[in-house]
């Protein structure tokens, strides 16, 4: 039980598997409020959504989690980075709009190669959603503006934008809509649309795995994604550290509007889909910020819960075979992004629960050290350990050993991730050395550790804790 309660990925995993459960369950009791007669074949279908009608929905379900996965990843990245970009329907909408531009009037690159076409479409969009990420981003690094107030208005400027540039540049009058782009800018099939018949699938599920792992890799594995992450955790730490937290910002907020822009070219880089001068603000943009929830913030995460979501979006759409509307989809949604949230709020108080009592049961019983009363001060209590061991030879312990398990302890006294505890394990050691910490294994852990804080609480280090 211990284990499982420091175990973060399997109480996030456990979060969100129960949400989605009772998201359903509402969803269900809508439906059979509504036609009792058919809320349990309703419900079948919708949990059956993408492999209801075989390939066709299954490549369809494909389609349509692609700009939902790099939307998701786009407001997840941020997130990792203690920044909130709800401002990735306006990146979207401007990605859209220069790879549009781009399939539209740069059919010169068609003649030289289709897919040189296609991908000069795909970078225009990234550099154009990179472009109005960095906005939000610079005013926070530089001015404090929250960036909520500056991504919020800028999803308006680029809704009232795209109609302007739409009727300017590609509008066709005919349909009141953006002219089709060029054969050789739309996204290639590569043979998918022949393994799933009927579908509209394309490669854009290999181009939002790419980002999955690229962006994996990033958080998780190079120094500049600690540097991002860091920064999130806390500003100022990482500016006392050494780090650039306002290059970091701004950096943050553009690879997350360039993501946000690629879902834009995704979307509407296939023939059939056009941009409208309509001022209407794409909701995918909006959708990510629940995928990248439901995902835990995670680029696989993410990966997943679009995956879902187009699963659930199928099965949405299956159900008006029966006497529903597809609009019980984003009810479940909703129930379950409320309850991602209460989630969230309810599982600090369980782990906290289970570490505490974990740390209880794992207490050694030495005769030789005299328990701690709640009165006592801490100092008085490390004397007596000490005199303990003058009294009986402890084995020493070795120092990789003492540095691990003083981390761990203080994280159970003083929450905090792994890699923050890796970044000032130098600092815990010295301080548990200046305690006096020999023959570890025989301490009253929680004795220690309440005095190691304590003492280290005017240090720089304890920012990060």
């Amino acid at each position: 039980m211990g284990k499982l309660s420091e175990n973060k990925v399997f109480i996030d995993v456990i979060s969100s598997i129960a949400s989605i459960i009772a998201g359903l369950m509402v969803g269900f009791v809508v439906m059979y409020l509504i036609n009792p007669r058919q809320a349990f074949i309703g419900m079948e279908i919708i949990l059956r959504g993408g492999t209801y009608s075989g390939v066709k929905s299954l490549g369809n379900m494909i389609y349509y989690a692609v700009p939902l996965v790099l939307t998701g990843l786009s407001v997840a990245f941020a997130f990792k980075t203690g920044l909130f970009n709800i401002g990735a329907a306006g990146q979207l909408t401007m990605g859209a709009f220069v790879a549009v531009y781009i399939g539209v009037r740069w059919t010169g690159l068609g003649d030289i190669s289709p897919f040189l076409h296609w991908g000069v479409a795909v970078i225009g969009a990234i550099i154009a959603g990179g472009i109005w990420g960095s906005i939000p981003g610079l005013l926070k690094a530089y001015r404090n503006v929250n960036e909520v107030v500056s991504a919020i208005m800028l999803n308006y400027v680029a809704m009232f934008a795209n109609s302007i540039l739409i009727k300017k540049y590609i509008y066709d009058a005919g349909r009141a809509r953006a002219m089709d782009i060029a054969l050789t800018a739309q996204t290639p099939t590569w043979g998918l649309d022949k393994i799933f018949i009927g579908s509209s699938i394309n490669i854009g599920i290999f181009v939002a795995i790419l980002v999955v792992i690229i962006l994996h890799i990033i958080l998780y594995y190079t120094t500049f994604g600690f540097e991002l992450k860091a920064v999130g955790f806390n500003r100022n730490a990482s500016k006392y550290a050494g780090m650039n937290e306002k290059r970091n910002i701004v950096l943050s907020m553009t690879i997350s509007g360039a993501i946000a822009g690629l879902a834009g070219a995704m979307m509407f880089l296939v023939i059939g889909k056009n941009l409208i001068a309509e001022n209407v603000i794409i909701s995918q943009g909006f959708t990510g910020i629940a995928i990248s929830l439901l995902g835990l913030n995670t680029p696989i995460g993410v990966l997943l819960a679009a995956i879902f979501y187009g699963s659930l979006l199928q099965g949405g759409f299956y159900i008006q075979l029966l006497d529903f509307k597809p609009e019980i989809i984003e009810i479940i949604i909703a129930v379950i992004i409320y309850f991602s949230a209460l989630s969230l709020f309810l599982q600090k108080f369980v782990v906290n629960a289970l570490k505490k009592k974990s740390a209880e049961e794992d207490k050694p019983k030495d005769p030789d050290i005299v328990p701690m009363e709640p009165d006592d001060d801490p100092k008085d209590a490390i004397e007596i350990i000490q005199e303990a061991r003058e009294a009986k030879e402890d084995p020493k312990i070795d120092e990789e050993v003492m540095e691990k398990e003083v981390v761990e302890e203080v994280k159970i006294t003083a929450p905090v991730s792994a890699d923050l505890a890796k970044m000032n394990v130098v600092s815990l050691k010295a301080l548990a050395k200046e305690k006096g910490v020999k023959g570890y294994s025989k301490l009253k852990k929680a004795e220690l550790i309440e005095e190691i804080v304590k003492e280290g609480s005017d240090k720089s280090w304890v920012y990060l804790i």
